[in-house]
């Protein structure tokens, strides 16, 4: 077994942090190249995103399994496996004849990048402890945020100038280059393994699930990111059908929200020692007459500035909330830190990947006003939550420290 060297300790940090935002980066690279993806591939539009649901809920469903599977067994030669999978298939995308060979491959992205991320995620509290262990688990968030922040802006522009097929080629390369760099530097850091078996797997996600602040709060997770999801997907449409603009424009668009997300994380981290709850409410009721005065002013004709001004308001704050519970949930159990980090990130993406594509769907979100509508439902479920188990949650928070 190849263990993870100490003079290698600095350099495998930094591949991890850069293999963390592979999730987004297959997520929102394309999403510039919807509408041409539709037309190219001579499908719908619902096809087209669909693509993106299939990979988000199968990436979700496997959180759920396998960080119990790398807690038993390790983490660096299923890393190594799944960089490979997520490598060939990105390439396989490139010659898709038709959008059902993409479901297909994109079924087992999600299969591939879950283990990538939670592998990944793991290593941190693996690798340090105390203070060191807090610092670095809270730039998780940050640093995903820069998928959002660089993917769509480089979809769109590869979208511009080359096609669809261009995003596949910059993810093949992007695993191509991860996997030799992990090859090289990277090593086994698991210290003790679980039993795997049904009884012992059964027993730890019972104790997870069986403390309310760790329960409400994946569920919390799902909620504020889909407010992002239902963005990300109807964006392009917007932007090309409505305003008539391109998708370099699109890019644009997704850029100022990435920034937002990221800014929103960053303070998150600034603000890691102020009062837990409190914070989370106010960010979220900062969100909530952001999103009621965006929906009374729908009939105004602001334009696509003025709609971006109430995106990155309600971003900035999801980027802080996000920042804020997902750093709690994955340091709340160490010695369960793939299951718990799986769990978390796994039932967040399978809330908001099937509630995004319903409600992007359903309200045909390609105005201010079904935006407004979607970020409403989405911040009203968050503030009902924290309302209804504040007691539960600051008591539990209460008894960790936070």
């Amino acid at each position: 077994m190849k263990l993870l060297k100490k003079e290698h300790e600095q350099v495998a940090s930094v591949l991890a942090f850069a293999l963390i935002p592979i999730s987004g980066l297959a997520m929102d690279v394309y999403l510039p190249s919807f509408p041409d993806m539709a037309s190219d591939l001579q499908t719908s539009a619902s096809n087209i995103k669909l693509t993106l649901s299939i990979y988000l809920i199968t990436y979700g469903i496997s959180q759920l399994f396998v960080g119990s599977v790398v807690d038993s067994f390790g983490r660096y030669r299923i890393n190594i496996l799944s960089i490979l999978i997520f490598t060939i298939t990105s390439m396989a995308i490139i010659f898709a004849p038709n959008v059902y060979w993409i479901f297909g491959y994109r079924f087992l992205q999600g299969v591939a990048i879950s283990f990538i991320v939670v592998c990944k995620r793991s290593f941190f509290i693996d690798v340090y402890t105390g203070d060191k262990r807090k610092h670095y688990t809270s730039m998780l968030t940050v640093v995903w945020a820069t998928a959002p922040i660089l993917a769509p802006f480089l979809g769109g522009y590869l979208q511009e100038y080359v096609g669809w097929r261009a995003n596949f080629y910059f993810l093949f390369f992007y695993g191509l280059i991860m996997l030799l760099l992990e090859i090289r530097y990277s090593g086994e850091t698991i210290k003790s393994r679980q039993p795997f078996d049904l009884k012992s797997i059964i027993k730890v996600y019972k104790k997870l699930l069986s403390h309310v602040d760790f329960t409400v709060g994946v569920i919390l997770l799902g909620f504020s990111y889909t407010m992002v999801m239902v963005f990300g997907m109807s964006i392009p449409f917007i932007v090309e059908h409505s305003y008539h603009l391109s998708p370099i424009v699109s890019g644009y668009s997704a850029l100022l929200s990435g920034v937002a997300i990221f800014l929103g994380g960053i303070s998150g981290k600034l603000l890691i020692n102020r009062p837990f709850y409190q914070k989370l409410f106010v960010a979220n009721m900062i969100q909530m007459i952001t999103a009621l005065l965006m929906f009374f002013s729908a009939d105004l004709s602001i334009g696509l500035p003025g709609l971006l001004l109430f995106v990155f308001i309600i971003h900035l704050c999801q980027g802080f909330t996000y920042n804020v519970y997902f750093t709690y949930c994955i340091t709340r159990f160490p010695e369960n830190a793939g299951t718990s980090s799986g769990i978390a990130s796994g039932v967040c993406y399978i809330i908001f990947s099937f509630l995004s594509y319903v409600i992007a769907n359903f309200l045909n979100v390609q105005d201010q006003f079904g935006l407004a509508i979607s970020y409403m439902f989405c911040i009203g479920v968050i503030l009902l939550l924290l309302l209804i188990f504040k007691p539960a949650i600051s008591s539990q928070v209460s008894l960790q420290g936070e």
